[in-house]
């Protein structure tokens, strides 16, 4: 996508389609409405005048100029009343719009913005543009319907709102970019986006992007007594990796450790799941994904922080070899662990790099995980569930779910939860059934794995897929938590 910046007043923008983002109010207040109004004799007032457009949010209406202006057509994208706009409500427009017939034809497409729009504002739109416009196509030998804009044009009347356009814009880019790279990810299958392949492809982004990436190979992993990694990827002939990516921001400060699950496959194990929509199980490893898109995501923006990612990846299978109910494994931090379920493995993979992180005395550690078909039915597909044991850290995820409109909901690891978790013939089981799945789960990483550190769990285990499609979501994987993540490191906060 490329992006281009102008000062033209309205009556001298030429693009195939001219977008004014309108609120719920009538043209004669909306001072870029009232001058289309003047320029074309009338039609935006005969628009609304007609009812079929009022501003209302997702509200769109095509107004073809007829050569009275440069621009082919106005395309008026609703935002709703005025006390209710955030930057939310602009990415959301600017995703419903980014699917209309008229804007996928078109060649360029210009936003105009009034003189107080801020970056934020700019940011949100081409995040929600790039992001409504997202399509998986990789496997498709033919695709007939795949126009998309090449060329976004942002304008404002003012000289002295352009460097705040572009700052807000190129940022959005860049966050868009990572979030896709995220979602092929998710979407790539799992015959194609083996471990060993996830690794291949992180070290060559590191390469590009100029952080590093350290691969450790099934030897290095039990050299390292990563027991509960190599116990999960033993039902599979795929081998597991473990990769360390460093990004180094600043030459200052203790790293934020980000900790993503990487099953590139889940078939539950021996404690084998439904066959239906097992497909979806490719997207196991969505939180390993956002972590490394995050990574390359900062690098790109030239944060200034100190990030470590740690990736445990592995498929889990069921086999001759594969782990069984009963079996018992003896984590790195020394832990050991009875399996009851093996379809509980993420939790597993996650308490060996939790403890790995460690290794780099972190000021923080946030891990992100598609980890509980429970999250289901405590938040439905509204949002990720948050725990953790620090209300700082906590409050900070929490700003920066609010700012990219990616929420997350808290949930508590109570004493009840870290003794469901024990096991009469281990130190702990890796399930405690039913009841408060999420919230065992998070207490078993929390006794199996988490230090003497701040550490924050989100599980995304419910958002990872959209089932029907939202204005910036396309139906298909989501790569929820990216945003949030970059948006995180961008704001941090000493814990």
């Amino acid at each position: 996508m490329q992006l281009r910046f102008d000062t033209a007043g309205l009556k001298d923008i030429a693009t195939s389609s001219l977008v004014i983002f309108c609120p719920e109010a009538p043209v004669e207040r909306v001072s870029s409405l009232k001058e289309l109004d003047r320029i074309l004799d009338g039609g935006i007032g005969k628009v609304y005048a007609s009812g079929e457009f009022e501003g209302k949010p997702g509200q769109t209406a095509v107004v073809h100029t007829l050569t009275r202006m440069p621009a082919e057509r106005v395309i008026l994208a609703g935002l709703g009343e005025k006390k209710k706009i955030d930057h939310e409500t602009y990415r959301r427009s600017a995703g419903v719009l980014s699917r209309l017939t008229a804007v996928r034809k078109s060649a360029t497409v210009a936003f105009y913005f009034d003189a107080d729009a801020s970056a934020e504002i700019a940011q949100a739109v081409v995040e929600g543009f790039i992001l409504g416009q997202y399509r998986f196509t990789q496997f498709k030998s033919s695709d007939n319907n795949n126009e998309s804009t090449g060329s976004l044009l942002l304008c404002t009347g003012a000289k002295t709102g352009i460097n705040k356009l572009t700052r807000g814009a190129e940022r959005g880019l860049i966050i868009a970019e990572g979030v896709v790279l995220a979602r092929d990810l998710s979407g790539t299958p799992a015959n194609v986006l083996t471990p060993r392949k996830f690794a291949s492809q992180a070290t060559a982004l590191a390469k590009m992007h100029g952080f590093a990436c350290t691969v450790l190979d099934e030897k290095q992993i039990k050299a390292e007594r990563m027991n509960c990694l190599l116990g999960v990827a033993n039902g599979s002939t795929e081998p597991p990796r473990f990769l360390v990516l460093k990004y180094a921001g600043t030459t200052e400060g203790k790293p934020i450790v980000l900790v993503g699950k990487g099953i590139t496959f889940d078939a539950g194990g021996i404690s084998l799941k439904p066959g239906l929509d097992m497909h979806h199980m490719r997207s196991d490893m969505t939180g390993a994904g956002c972590v490394l898109a995050a990574i390359v995501t900062a690098a790109r923006l030239g944060l200034k922080r100190n990030v470590v990612g740690l990736l445990p990846l592995a498929e889990n299978l069921p086999s001759g070899t594969a782990l069984k109910p009963g079996d018992v494994l003896t984590s790195r931090k020394g832990k050991t662990v009875e399996i009851i379920n093996t379809d509980a493995e993420g939790r597993l993979i996650l308490i060996d790099a939790l403890d790995y992180a460690n290794e780099f005395d972190p000021q923080a550690v946030i891990d992100i995980a598609t980890l509980t078909g429970g999250a289901m039915y405590i938040t439905g597909y509204a949002a990720a569930l948050l725990m953790g044991n620090n209300d700082k850290l906590k409050a900070s995820i929490r700003e920066a779910s609010d700012a990219t409109g990616e929420r997350v909901w808290p949930m508590p690891i109570w004493d009840d939860y870290r003794d469901w978790m024990k096991s009469p013939v281990a130190d702990l089981k890796n399930s405690g059934g039913k009841p408060a799945t999420s919230c065992t789960a998070a207490a078993f990483l929390e006794v199996g794995g988490v230090g003497d550190w701040p550490w924050a769990h989100i599980d995304i285990a419910s958002v990872d897929l959209e089932e029907s499609g939202k204005p910036y979501i396309p139906k298909g994987y989501t790569a929820f938590g990216m945003r949030l993540l970059v948006e995180l490191l961008s704001q941090w906060k000493k814990v």
